[in-house]
């Protein structure tokens, strides 16, 4: 698998997420040479949304990864993703550059447009032009931690005459989110790399990061400089299920799936057993979810 990079999600979905058992699978992943951890953001769960009971109770993202940097020693910390435009560029540059700090500079941090209707409207925010708004999103989080004196008159955000210190000694990567093609595109125009859904077709994902990589090089930039990250929906379930779909399997299947992911193009995975509802459902029984996503982590270590 070349330089495959293999990452693991830490507990912040249902009721297996607690900080004991967040520390446990963080400790863990470090000590069998996992990569990284990552978190994933839900603000609100609609009533009577259809969107599944894994969004149903989650963590905060940037808490959680503050709390596993203080923990750990080596492994890298990603954010998968945290949505734009319910919180100021201000405020997220400045979470981010001393979350990146605290860790010793792990950080990669994933950033989507967000999708559902009531987080919006409960943050204040106009679901329209949310591309627009990435682009320029991305714009005062450089400026934040590039220049001594920022100063920004933009469509979305207005940033009078101010310094932000300190600064993140290396800011860290921004990946960009999204599905449309309008979004992958965008990922290669002006992001450090992309990151997958957890809904993602994970069989079409060649092509996406292939339109990846065309607007990076349209844009004049370095193709193979980016980072595709891919969100595993992993479940450990037996083997040769007829409707298998990748990532779900024994672990001989997973791995298998892996390396066919690291043919696509794509440069890490991380298993992600919150997905599972099976595990990551508030439902479920947290001390049979600890007990089989430590089974999981052991058995899709890199050096298994």
């Amino acid at each position: 698998m070349g330089g495959m990079k293999i990452g693991f999600g830490a507990p912040i979905s249902g009721s297996w997420a607690t900080p004991r058992n967040a520390l446990r699978i963080a400790r863990g992943a470090e000590e069998l040479g996992y990569a990284t951890l990552w978190t994933f953001q839900r603000l609100l769960y609609p009533v009577g949304h259809d969107m599944g009971p894994v969004y149903r109770s989650v963590r905060d993202p940037i808490v959680t990864l503050s709390y596993l940097a203080g923990v750990t020693e080596r492994i890298g910390l990603g954010l998968a993703v945290v949505n734009l435009p319910f919180m100021s560029p201000v405020l997220l540059a400045k979470q981010l550059a001393t979350l990146q700090d605290v860790s010793a500079g792990r950080l990669s941090a994933g950033l989507g447009l967000g999708w559902v209707p009531e987080e919006f409207a409960a943050s204040g925010v106009p679901m329209a032009a949310r591309g627009r708004r990435a682009v320029e999103y991305l714009q005062v989080l450089r400026l934040l931690w590039g220049e001594e004196i920022i100063s920004h008159q933009g469509e979305f955000y207005q940033v009078p005459p101010v310094h932000q210190d300190p600064k993140p000694v290396t800011p860290p990567p921004l990946l960009l989110g999204g599905t449309a093609e309008v979004a992958l595109r965008r990922a290669g125009e002006i992001a450090d790399g992309w990151i997958s859904s957890s809904r993602a077709d994970l069989t079409a994902i060649r092509d996406q990061i292939y339109i990846v990589k065309e607007a990076a090089a349209a844009a004049g930039r370095d193709p193979e400089a980016l980072s595709f990250v891919c969100r595993g929906v992993t479940r450990l379930r037996p083997p040769g299920s007829p409707d298998r779909r990748p990532l779900t399997g024994s672990p001989d299947e997973i791995r298998a799936d892996v390396a066919a992911l690291a043919a696509a193009g794509v440069t890490e995975v991380f298993h992600d057993l919150n997905f599972d509802p099976e595990i990551g459902s508030p439902d479920a029984d947290p001390a049979e979810s600890m007990r089989r996503a430590e089974e999981a982590l052991t058995a899709l270590a890199p050096e298994a």
